[in-house]
């Protein structure tokens, strides 16, 4: 199979790094471009990340000595057949190059949260809501775009708890209220131990913007395509906490759980995670966990040291379900958040974009 030639835009950052280290040996995708801010542009690439390359792993060899482009200048990745964005920007401005790439004929999987409300975006977890890629004809049409169009993840915190809640509406069980706490990594903020020093010993007990977006996305993702719009499904009341701790990846999600009148027994939960199954696990996508949802039944797990990266950190673990006191059920839920959560969602995005025949 000839491999798609992709970009990366915003490629320098914490999301972007992370998108490189990931595309490096992907059977559908090769990097062939990367840009960032004016500051980066015509640098090598591993010039323009030098000193502040987070990742684990060496820079690809196939993406090190890549010149690094002005994002700005859209017309220099006119080669690509689809970019990445994690572009880091105002939200105006995010929005207006996104638009300038689709409109160029070059499809825009984004990372970013400037098109998350746009009503004819749709907002992806491919387990949840792959249907929602419909709306992209419509998209095209309202904005006079042939070949390109824009599709976007969304926040890294809903990856922890969304799916497994979706994975008991889709087995017939009606969620009214939802009441969450998440405990967020400090690389959801672009940060490390060493830059981010405050954090240690410390607990900080709110993400500017973090609440809404954990309470309000959902609606769409939920939601359904109508009259080439995506209208949101408010139905389950959500309140959420979100705090900062010092971990270096991996969100959490602390969740209690109210039901309508049919209420689920723990045994049944249980095999409805163990065997929640949808699109990217059919469709056998590179990226699609085995399992979108993986119980353990220590109940000292999950933790983010040793779970995160399960299943190439793309699973959602989940553990300690049990009674709730004031609701039905509890449980923690954990996943990858720069992995899940940011870059392997996109992928995934991508791979699921792909199989439905949108960058053919």
């Amino acid at each position: 199979m000839e491999k798609l030639k992709v970009g990366v835009i915003g490629a320098t950052g914490m999301v972007g790094q992370q998108y490189i280290r990931l595309l490096e040996n992907h059977p559908w995708f090769e990097v062939m471009y990367v840009a960032a801010s004016p500051r980066s542009a015509g640098k090598k690439y591993s010039e323009a990340v030098e000193g502040r390359w987070a990742m684990k792993t060496p820079i690809p060899e196939g993406v090190k000595d890549l010149e690094v482009h002005d994002a700005s200048k859209v017309d220099e990745a006119k080669e690509c057949d689809f970019v990445f964005s994690a572009v880091e920007m105002s939200k105006d401005e995010i929005r207006a190059i996104e638009n300038e790439y689709a409109a160029a004929d070059i499809p825009v999987v984004s990372n970013n949260s400037a098109h998350r409300w746009t009503d004819n975006v749709p907002m992806l977890i491919p387990e949840i809501n792959h249907s929602h890629v419909d709306i992209i004809a419509d998209q095209k049409k309202a904005n006079g775009w042939n070949k390109g169009f824009v599709a976007v993840k969304p926040n890294c915190s809903l990856q922890s708890y969304l799916t497994p809640i979706y994975a008991l509406i889709d087995a017939g069980y009606e969620v009214k209220e939802i009441i969450l706490t998440t405990l967020q990594a400090i690389s959801g903020a672009g940060k490390t131990f060493d830059s981010f020093p405050e954090i240690l010993d410390n607990v900080i007990p709110n993400i500017g913007g973090e609440e809404e977006k954990t309470e309000k996305e959902p609606f769409k993702i939920l939601g359904k395509v109508e009259s080439g719009k995506i209208i949101n499904d408010e139905s389950i009341k959500i309140s959420s906490t979100t705090t900062r701790v010092p971990a270096s990846d991996g969100h959490m999600a602390c969740v209690s759980v109210k039901f309508g009148d049919k209420k689920p027994t723990e045994d049944e939960i249980k095999k409805i995670w163990n065997e929640f199954s949808s699109e990217p696990q059919e469709l056998k996508l590179p990226f699609a966990p085995e399992k979108a949802i993986t119980y353990l039944d220590d109940e000292f797990r999950p933790q983010t040291k040793l779970d995160r990266d399960n299943d190439k950190g793309m699973t959602v673990t989940c553990g300690r379900l049990r009674p709730c006191k004031v609701f039905d059920i509890r449980f923690v839920g954990l996943s990858h958040n720069t992995v899940r959560g940011a870059a392997g969602g996109g992928v995934l995005n991508a791979e699921l974009l792909k199989a439905k025949g949108f960058f053919d």
